[in-house]
């Protein structure tokens, strides 16, 4: 048996070319920590990626390559994949442009049809920018929607890893009140089934799942709203029935503050911010995004583009280089169960 460390394939998209995406990607890149946990290659244009090593102040070696097979993972050599010959001269900071959201799906859709392929074992995104992808006819709101839909994942949980905390939304870009009535019974119970499954799936063994409250004190015995009584206790009692490992709800102003310990194997949010704040106030920069559910892990900064800085040589890299981290643990501990 071999005793050599499994390092996963790891592809990292270059994001939208005109944010600070390029920039964190050639920060991450030259962290030596990286190409220790992983096999890491871009995913983006190796003009664009010179471009941000020049804002930064920095000298980079490239590799191209046309398939993650020809990658050298060698520290101070960017392997980089590229999708196509765009006119990157053309390519401004920080401003919403019709070829930058191309560029940015077309690296996404590859690192799809990698991870189909069984070729890679990790993605981490760098940000897109909404505005941008919805010129070239991307239907979808973000990253988690476009890699469940071109995968065909029956299901794409969103989790945030941030320290000992791992919490998952029921739902995401969503109105407060549509997400309240989202909320039901059924849709609760059938995201504790699937987190329960996924946390299997990486050796966590009867995981336990704590599903917080919406209302106040958890509605107050139905004095500030019934949803706790109709849907929430009902359906953490429906999931003990079938043996999963779940508590709740727990109200929503101690969950976290109880969860930061380490207390539960993971916490499901009702709604976008009552686990986004809970998580950011904690640790913003080291607030990183998992996506469970598709064929490989998927791993994503927590910020947007960042029009502003992009192209100043100031934007940070410390989230993508969490997100890049965090997505081969996982990979690794999945890699772990299959072989067993």
């Amino acid at each position: 048996m071999s005793t050599e460390k499994f390092r996963p394939v790891t592809a990292i998209t270059m994001g939208d070319p005109a944010g600070i995406g390029p920039e964190i990607v050639v920060g991450t890149m030259l962290d030596k920590s990286i190409i220790e946990c992983c096999k890491p290659f871009v995913i983006g244009s190796s003009a664009i990626l010179k471009k941000a090593a020049d804002v930064l102040g920095k000298e980079i070696k490239i590799n191209l390559i046309n398939d993650p097979s020809e990658a050298k993972y060698e520290y101070g050599l960017i392997d980089v994949l590229e999708t196509g010959n765009y006119d990157t001269d053309s390519i401004e900071w920080g401003k919403v442009q019709k070829l930058a959201g191309q560029m940015a799906i077309d690296w996404i859709m590859k690192s799809i049809e990698l991870g189909l392929a069984g070729k890679v074992d990790a993605v981490s995104t760098s940000p897109i920018n909404k505005q941008s992808i919805k010129l070239v006819g991307v239907k979808e709101p973000g990253h988690t929607e476009i890699y469940q839909n071109a995968t065909k994942s029956p299901y794409a949980l969103t989790m945030f890893s941030c320290h000992k905390l791992r919490v998952f939304f029921v739902s995401r870009h969503m109105s407060l009140i549509d997400a309240v009535h989202f909320a039901t019974k059924d849709v609760v119970l059938d995201f504790v089934r699937n987190i329960d499954k996924e946390l299997k799936s990486v050796g966590i063994e009867n995981p336990l799942i704590a599903v917080a409250g919406i209302n106040p004190h958890n509605g107050d015995n139905g004095l500030f709203g019934r949803e706790e009584i109709d849907e929430l206790f009902p359906a953490v009692d429906a999931a003990k029935a079938e043996g999963i490992n779940a508590v709740g709800p727990i109200p929503g102003d101690s969950i976290f503050n109880i969860g930061k310990s380490g207390k539960f194997d993971a916490i499901l949010s009702m709604y976008h911010d009552q686990g986004h704040i809970a998580c950011k106030t904690l640790d913003f920069e080291k607030s990183v995004t998992i996506t469970w559910g598709l064929p490989f892990i998927r791993g994503s900064v927590d910020h947007g583009t960042a029009f502003d800085i992009a192209g100043k040589g100031i934007a940070d890299c410390v989230s993508l280089i969490e997100s890049t981290k965090v997505c081969v643990e996982y990979a690794v501990k999945k890699h772990e169960r299959s072989v067993k």
